[in-house]
């Protein structure tokens, strides 16, 4: 049996009158990509929120690696953040900063290597996205897609255990859908990261995941792989995969 490495026990969140998580129960195989998906709402963001720590839940348990990202210490809540990177749904990229500048800016923050240490590592990480000779320009300058490719090379810059991606296809393409899916599926064949992807994309998801766990009404509705979702005959998930207005789940 595989090492569980994220695992979220019971995670309840709610917002005033609000209750965006009833009690989320999930575990996360290391090296797995794993895709949480829902509609818009539907708690996909809260939830790796509180995977980072940046969130607290108001019961429950995040524990990776043993740890209980809630109840260790800011300093051992630091040393688990290194084990993660994060890409971001718009990549949020520093445009004062140069390429170079963003993948760098973590290890010169987190680390002590050398600037000659730094270079050959920023050049690795561009070259693991496919991307070389871009140091210097701007990511104003850089397409939508490489500003992602970007983005995913520094959230990989500390060689992390963990990747979480934030709707990583969204406002792309297809074809830059597919190639976004690509780098996923390659990184985690070069390096076994566990990768979890936060998105609605049901393409990506055929495409991509390993396993695939759907929350809907604050729990998740389905764990297990998409060839098992894509075969269910729950109303709830064949309204998600069919992409119809009509059925169980409200539009509003």
């Amino acid at each position: 049996m595989s090492e569980v490495h994220v695992r979220l026990d019971n995670l309840v969140k709610s917002f005033g009158s609000k209750h965006i998580l009833r009690g989320v129960n999930l575990e996360i195989q290391r090296g797995e990509i794993i895709y949480i998906i829902g509609k818009s709402g539907s708690g996909k963001s809260v939830t790796l929120k509180n995977i980072t720590g940046l969130m607290k839940p108001d019961s429950g348990r995040v524990v990776i690696d043993g740890s209980d990202v809630h109840t260790i210490s800011d300093n051992e809540l630091n040393a688990l953040r290194k084990k993660m990177g994060v890409l971001f749904q718009m990549a949020a990229l520093f445009d004062s900063m140069s390429v170079y500048e963003n993948v760098a800016f973590a290890p010169r923050r987190f680390t002590e290597m050398t600037e000659k240490e730094i270079a050959e590592l920023v050049r690795e990480k561009l070259a693991m996205v496919g991307l070389r000779g871009v140091e210097q320009i701007n990511p104003s300058a850089l397409s939508g897609g490489m500003q992602k490719r970007v983005g995913l090379a520094r959230a990989i810059a500390l060689n992390p255990e963990i990747v979480l991606y934030d709707e990583p296809t969204t406002g792309v393409d297809p074809i830059l859908g597919a190639a976004v899916d690509d780098l996923i599926q390659s990184l985690n064949a070069k390096t076994g990261v566990t990768s979890i992807v936060i998105s609605h994309d049901m393409q990506s998801v055929f495409r991509t995941a390993h396993r695939v766990a759907m929350l809907y009404d604050g729990v998740f509705r389905f764990v297990g792989t998409p060839d098992d979702f894509r075969k269910s005959d729950d109303p709830v998930i064949r309204q998600f995969v069919d992409g119809s207005s009509v059925g169980p789940i409200p539009i509003l």
